[in-house]
């Protein structure tokens, strides 16, 4: 470990095409261009010696480091403090437009703001994740990577005319790039990272780099004017939505899980996966939190992209129903799990897995997540158009021939197939989000069918989901496993919140998934998944717990559960998947999944809150 951050030791920043983590010590160890999806340029976050990174750091031995994001903004600000002076290092991403394009660039900016400092720059790339070599074109105004397979990487300085004396320039035996530069108090230089530039290196004057910052600065914020949240908890709201703005794809509206792959759920284990995709069901819960903010013209692309998906047809054959699980950012579906085995992963977790084999998964849950998330757009008035109903229509159809089917189920597990309850539940929502539009708007409808399959739906999941024994739904019928995916029955309305059978399952929950505030998912002891390990308490399932409870009644346990939650953000408000019991984060970084949760929670704590 003592040879890679903390998983928690790092920012994000991104242009809305892709994104890029710099840890606290200054160092760009994970990017990856031209898509959150593309091979990376540093990796150095998966093999702290194959990987490649870009390094920024003074040249003192002993310094202090704080980071923080300049206000209301994704810029990025790395502080070092030594005695014979501090300094600080300024990171964003220009925003790109909603075209695709190779060309992207990544600002490092470089001051001192007191004393003296000397820094220390090192670019180090390695192309398709450390697969394809380089080689380095050293020109007066700047430098050229380029791999053999074509990619490249242009080192654009910024500075002024006369500042060549400030820098000192070697190149090293595996044509990677370093320099010191010498900064006096109130002086800042810096370069411009480019992929796929359309032209050479060229110097970039201190002028317009702080257009590039201001322009950036008035993105950010005017973006986030929109916000309509007012309540307790802004802060933590705030940088949680500048977080999932940061993990959309702007050509397309989807959202990634996550912008990073194969960080472990356990250090050493084999749980490591690749999110930079987009989930049905994150996508989905977005629609909920951003609308419930007030960003309506991003839950219009989410609902756009998930109605995208909707209205293409199943393969022939395809023994997973007409919607895949995930797909790629652009919607394809093409997401064959690979390892890199020449990578020893972050702090020796192998293997590491890119692509993800869950996507040929059967998840019958997607489709009520989809209505209900469509249903709820509808209320908000965001449509479904007529190409739209009837392609829903085909998707009911096969889904009132097919609820009663094992599956992999809401976490994808690898241990075969079960009738999960909460599968189940959300096929109930399903139809019955379905009965509402179609009542809504006077569409066509198969309402008797659609009817009495819920209804069956219904008294199935009553009658094989609960468990007289642990007076509590479990994860599978058949099963005495608890799950925490369950969390959500009462927030989709399949039983209220103050049934005593509801408050009997949260009870049981509590007892034996949540330790100390923090809420497992489940004992894979008890519920083999098909691998070795154990993992952490999941993020996303503690938001869930927050908001449960609040329905429930239990006002004050859930506004404490959501305040000790808070506490486990990193520095600057962000998180990963999980936590382990030493309180470190654990798994992709930062994950929309979890931060979609916050905004829930919060937005249902502070309601509940206010109305007391």
């Amino acid at each position: 470990m003592d040879d890679y951050p903390l998983i928690e030791d790092h920012g994000l920043i991104g242009d809305l095409q892709t994104a890029a983590l710099v840890t606290t010590h200054g160092t760009v160890d994970w990017f990856c261009v031209p898509r959150f999806d593309s091979p990376s340029v540093f990796g150095a976050l998966l093999d702290k010696d194959k990987g490649g990174e870009c390094t920024v750091r003074p040249r003192h031995t002993t310094y202090a480091t704080r980071q923080l994001y300049f206000p209301d903004t994704a810029i990025l600000i790395t502080r070092f403090m030594t005695e014979a002076g501090a300094g600080e290092v300024i990171d964003f991403m220009p925003v790109t437009g909603t075209t695709a394009t190779d060309s992207h660039r990544l600002v490092r900016m470089v001051r001192c703001v007191r004393g003296s400092m000397t820094f220390e720059v090192g670019i180090a790339p390695r192309f398709d994740y450390g697969r394809t070599p380089h080689r380095l074109h050293l020109t007066e105004q700047g430098a050229v990577f380029a791999a053999e397979d074509g990619s490249r990487l242009t080192v654009h300085p910024v500075r002024e005319p006369e500042d060549d004396r400030l820098l000192d320039v070697l190149v090293d035996r595996e044509n990677d790039l370093h320099f010191t530069l010498t900064l006096q108090a109130g002086q800042q230089r810096g370069l411009v990272l480019e992929s796929a530039a359309a032209g050479p290196p060229r110097q970039i004057t201190l002028a317009e780099y702080q257009r590039l910052h201001d322009d950036t600065v008035h993105y950010w914020r005017s973006w986030l004017r929109q916000s309509q949240y007012s309540g307790r908890w802004r802060e933590a709201v705030e940088r949680s939505a500048i977080t999932l703005k940061l993990m959309t794809y702007a050509p397309s509206g989807a959202l990634v899980a996550a912008p990073t792959a194969a960080l472990p759920e356990q250090l050493g284990g084999e749980r490591n996966w690749d999110y930079r995709f987009t989930w049905i069901r994150d996508a989905s819960f977005s629609v909920y939190a951003l609308l419930g903010l007030g960003f309506t013209e991003e839950a219009r692309a989410f609902i756009q992209w998930i109605g995208n998906r909707v209205t293409e047809r199943a393969e022939r054959g395809s023994d997973t129903g007409p919607m895949n699980i995930m797909y790629k950012v652009d919607g394809s579906s093409d997401l064959d799990e690979e390892t890199l085995d020449h990578w020893e992963g972050y702090a020796g977790s192998a293997p590491v897995r890119i692509g993800n084999g869950a996507a040929t998964q059967l998840q019958l849950d997607i489709y009520g997540e989809a209505l209900d998330s469509i249903y709820f757009a509808h209320r908000h008035g965001l449509q479904v158009g007529h190409r739209g109903w009837n392609e829903l229509l085909t998707k009911l159809d096969w889904l009132a021939d097919n609820w009663d089917r094992g599956e992999e189920g809401l976490w994808e597990t690898r241990g075969g197939r079960q009738d999960f309850t909460y599968g189940r539940v959300m096929s109930w929502v399903a139809f019955d989000r379905a009965l509402r539009l179609a009542e809504a708007t006077g569409r066509p409808s198969s309402a008797a069918r659609w009817s009495s399959t819920r209804d069956e739906i219904y008294g199935q999941v009553m009658a094989k989901g609960w468990s007289e024994e642990r007076q509590a739904f479990v994860q599978h019928y058949g099963s005495e496993v608890l799950d925490s995916s369950l969390l959500r029955m009462a927030t989709v309305g399949f039983i209220t919140p103050e049934d005593p059978l509801w408050t009997s399952t949260l009870d049981a929950m509590e007892n034996e998934l949540v330790s100390d505030s923090l809420v497992y998912r489940y004992n894979p002891e008890a519920s083999p998944d098909g691998l070795r390990g154990s993992e952490g308490t999941f993020s996303l399932c503690t938001f869930m717990y927050v908001d449960a409870l609040a329905r429930a009644g239990r006002t004050e346990q859930a506004r404490l559960v959501f305040e000790k939650m808070l506490g486990y953000a990193n520095h600057l408000g962000l998180y990963s998947e999980e936590i382990d019991p030493t309180g470190r984060q654990l798994g992709n970084f930062p994950q929309a999944f979890t931060h979609l949760a916050l905004i829930d929670a919060a937005i249902t704590l502070n309601g509940i809150l206010c109305r007391r």
